[in-house]
């Protein structure tokens, strides 16, 4: 089993050669999509495969907005697709991005499909590529093929929140969106500005160091002391970096679907549907730490 949910470059390099490891690459940009991709051509972990954000990792849009601007990916879909890479049962998974320029959510959202679809030997690797490439670590520049392999899906369904569970939740809503989105002050991609009633905030991005690493389990826990104990849902702008926050979650000791679930459709979804309240302005003031004011990431 990998150690989780993060795994260092150090462990990376000692197992890669194994055969029941595969790497996926999942650097992706929001604002220029087919950056990623040739991020992965000019170079990439050796014998990693390539998992994009919009193709891979996300389903269909909805013209209505509903399911938000990074609708869940169809399981069966996802599988098979995982399947074509060589990813199957057996695997110990690793899942990396570019943490530069508040990039780094995309392995997040790889590490959550895949726990959610039922496989646990999934990690993150810390630091993504640019740990790799400080730490000297070799690079490949062909397209990976690996053998085609059997990936069973079995999604946790009581995972997912949809917006009609959202008034009744028990627990802590978490808006993990930088916090001049949260408050309403700006609103660069979705149709209106302001957060869920009743969330608090706490930035994705403060789960990160400045050189794009996971804080200390102990940093986590400060960071998420506005958070009582019980039932946490979170969510972002379309369901991608939220997922950082629920690894920072299980980094702290809460474990992912008994504790911690996924708003999906996120703040995206929410507004929709015009009829759903919307709420702006500050939240009560909160115990942790570690908040920031970052770039406006629109994820």
């Amino acid at each position: 089993m990998l150690p989780k949910p993060i795994v260092s470059v150090a462990w990376l390099a000692e197992h890669l050669q194994e055969p029941d490891v595969r790497v996926c690459d999942c650097r992706f940009a929001l604002g220029d999509s087919g950056a990623g991709h040739g991020a992965y051509r000019e170079g990439h972990v050796p014998g990693a495969v390539y998992l994009d954000l919009e193709r891979d990792l996300s389903g269909p849009k909805v013209r209505s907005g509903q399911g938000g601007r990074h609708p869940l990916p169809e399981p069966f879909t996802l599988a098979k697709r995982l399947e074509a890479l060589g990813i199957g049962d057996g695997h110990r998974v690793v899942v990396y991005d570019d943490p530069r320029g508040g990039n780094g959510m995309f392995a997040a959202r790889a590490w959550w499909l895949l726990r959610w679809l039922g496989h646990d030997d999934v990690a993150v690797l810390d630091g993504g590529w640019p740990a790799w490439q400080e730490s000297g670590g070799d690079v490949e520049r062909s397209t990976v093929e690996h053998p085609r392999a059997t990936f069973t899906a079995r999604p946790h369904e009581e995972w997912l929140v949809r917006a009609e569970d959202v008034p009744s939740l028990p627990g802590t809503l978490l808006d993990s969106r930088a916090p001049a989105r949260f408050r309403g002050d700006v609103e660069p991609i979705d149709k209106k500005a302001g957060h869920v009633p009743g969330a608090h905030n706490l930035d994705w991005a403060t789960a990160l160091d400045d050189r794009g690493r996971f804080r200390r389990a102990d940093e986590q826990r400060e960071r998420l002391g506005l958070v009582p104990d019980g039932p946490v849902t979170v969510y972002c702008g379309s369901g991608v970096s939220a997922c950082v926050n629920l690894v920072a979650l299980e980094l702290s000791g809460r474990s992912l679907g008994k504790e911690t679930r996924l708003y999906a459709g996120s703040w995206s979804d929410w507004v929709s549907d015009d009829a759903r309240a919307v709420e702006t302005g500050e939240q009560a003031p909160k115990r942790g730490s570690l908040s920031s004011e970052p770039g406006m990431t629109a994820s």
